[in-house]
């Protein structure tokens, strides 16, 4: 193995303030951003039924938690900070762990920061219009600056700032912010299965509840509706899947902040079960709520939100749909207040656990070397500086959404091999201490490898140009490699 699997103590000691209620919390807030209150729409057109609808979520949910169980013997093996890029380091080699070290710093994280950061500066707009993104300020050719981008990119200045002034205040920050979101998330769940049910939309949803049809849109109107059977159905459902796993990713997250949290051995597979499924329960009960509220099938053209259902809701936010039902004309602004919290308690997730992988590839010679050192704070400061200014150029370029739809299927991939790495280290590694091991080992780490594969796979055939345009983004950094360790060794030399 590249390195012992026990665990070290870093040169610059980081300090170990977080406990299991904050890693919970940390793995429940990177969770939970905009994508439960807008992606159902999208599933909704693709998969059709209410009963589908629920069990794309079901199954993401079982997924996520399949994944999260069989992380937690990787975690309690290698409680240190870098998490999932020091998992693939020890299982594989050097080469894996930075090629999705490369990727995670080029879009991965980055990119999922800026475009939550964007989700929170639009959602802004909703209550001070000057942020609206076709405000802009300055522009050269196609190249412009909005409002809408200048509060993103303030946005992540902020909590970049506060981030660098130590893990207590990033921890507060989470705490805080991710308290917010769950209480309203269920308050809205609450009200929305009690008092916001609606006749019509449970007739319409539960006397069919499971008849799977794909809705063909072109120019606002529906020209298709095809009834999904066999393998269309499976294509249909796993290319579904693909929102709902973006709004359950980084989970993983909390495994970057190993060397800051209490009893990692304990705390960190505990957390990753614990915050998965709050999320999956969340999430489903999110769902149910929908769907006693609005109708699934929708036209575009209707003038209210019933007409319009989940599949059409305007620009796709069904919580803001069904919040209308019960709120009224009121239920944009405070749907928008809502989805700011949980998109900023999002971000401040993210940049915290973010920052601490540079710091782990920069002790190995493979990322900025001052990305390696820890501040007077005891954080990497700089890993969090140039994790934020990269982050803010993917905000000005516009391009974070098509370079996230590039790696979702590389980011998938590598959860798979980082699955599979259980496997690889019970045969490389038989005697290295293991506080906990994967439940249900080797079944449920094996369900976690041939399921994700066969996502992988679906979307290889069916969104090929953008999966291949990931597989090209990672292997750039193939070359990248071999000159940082060429350097490297100059240096050492």
């Amino acid at each position: 193995m590249h390195k012992n699997t026990e665990p070290v103590v870093e040169k610059n000691e980081m300090k170990r303030e977080l406990g299991l209620l904050d890693a919970t919390l940390l793995v429940v807030g990177s969770m939970i951003g905009s994508g439960i209150f807008i992606v159902s729409a999208d599933i909704g057109r693709q998969i059709g039924s209410p009963g589908h609808l629920l069990l794309v979520w079901l199954v993401t949910g079982l997924i996520t938690m399949t994944g999260a169980l069989s992380y937690g013997e990787l975690a309690g093996m290698m409680p240190r900070a870098g998490g999932q890029y020091v998992y693939l380091r020890e299982a594989y080699n050097p080469l894996t762990g930075f090629l999705y070290g490369w990727a995670f710093f080029l879009v991965i994280q980055t990119g999922t920061i800026a475009a939550v950061a964007i989700a929170f500066a639009k959602f802004t707009a909703v209550l001070i219009p000057w942020f609206g993104p076709e405000n802009v300020l300055f522009s050269v050719g196609s190249f412009g600056i909005s409002t809408n981008q200048l509060l993103a990119m303030a946005s992540i200045a902020l909590l970049t700032y506060l981030n660098v002034q130590g893990v207590k205040t990033g921890k507060y920050v989470q705490l805080v912010f991710t308290l917010a979101k769950i209480a309203a998330l269920l308050g809205l769940i609450g009200l929305g299965i009690f008092v916001g049910k609606n006749a019509t939309a449970m007739q319409a949803n539960f006397s069919d509840f499971w008849t799977p049809f794909a809705t063909q849109v072109e120019n606002g109107q529906i020209i298709s509706r095809d009834n999904l059977t066999g393998v269309g159905l499976l294509i249909a459902f796993g290319l579904a899947m693909v929102g709902s796993l973006f709004s359950s990713d980084a989970w993983n997250n909390v495994t970057f902040t190993a060397g800051e949290i209490r009893n990692p051995k304990r705390n960190l597979p505990l957390s990753l079960f614990l915050g998965t499924l709050i999320v999956t329960v969340v999430y489903l009960l999110a769902n149910l709520a929908y769907l006693m509220m609005l109708p699934v099938s929708g036209n575009p053209a209707a003038n209210d939100v019933l007409g319009r259902g989940i599949q059409f809701a305007a620009e796709d936010r069904v919580g803001t749909a069904a919040a209308q039902l019960i709120f009224g004309s009121p239920a944009v602004v405070i749907m928008a207040v809502f989805i700011m919290i949980s998109t900023f308690g999002c971000n401040n997730g993210l940049i915290m656990a973010g920052a601490r992988v540079y710091y782990a590839m920069a002790q190995d010679g493979l990322f900025f070397k001052k990305a390696g050192q820890l501040n007077q704070h005891s954080v990497p400061g700089f890993a969090l500086v140039i994790q934020g200014v990269w982050t803010c150029l993917l905000c000005l370029s516009g391009t974070y959404g098509k370079l996230l739809d590039y790696v979702i299927f590389a980011a998938l991939l590598f959860y798979v091999i980082t699955v599979a790495s259980v496997f690889v280290l019970r045969k490389k590694a038989p005697n290295a201490e293991r506080p906990y091991k994967a439940f249900g080992y080797p079944l449920i780490p094996a369900i976690y490898v041939v399921v994700s594969s066969a996502i992988c796979l679906d979307l290889l055939v069916f969104k090929s140009a953008t999966s291949w345009a990931g597989v090209f983004i990672v292997a750039l950094g193939i070359p990248v490699y071999y000159l940082m360790r060429r350097s490297a060794a100059g240096e050492r030399g």
